[in-house]
C-alpha cells in the first residue's frame, strides 16, 4: 500500500468517526470533519499533505501524488 492510499483511507476513517462522534456525542466534533475536508481540498490544489510527509519519514513508498 502506498502513501496515497493510506492518506485517503486515514482521511475517510477520520471523517466517518468524527461524523459518528458529532451525531452521538457532541456537535463540536463536526469541526474535525470540516478540518479534514479542508485539508483534502487544499492538498488537491497545492500538493502539500502533512500526513504524507510524516508517512514518508517512516519509510513508506510514495505514490503518484502528494510528493
Amino acid at each position: 500500500m502506498n502513501i496515497d492510499r493510506i492518506v485517503f483511507a486515514f482521511a475517510g476513517t477520520v471523517i466517518l468517526v468524527s461524523l459518528l462522534l458529532g451525531y452521538y456525542v457532541a456537535p463540536a466534533w463536526f469541526l474535525l470533519t470540516a478540518f479534514v475536508g479542508l485539508n483534502l481540498l487544499q492538498s488537491a490544489f497545492t500538493g502539500f499533505c502533512p500526513l504524507a510527509l510524516i508517512l514518508r519519514k517512516f519509510g513508506l513508498p510514495a505514490g503518484c501524488a502528494f510528493r
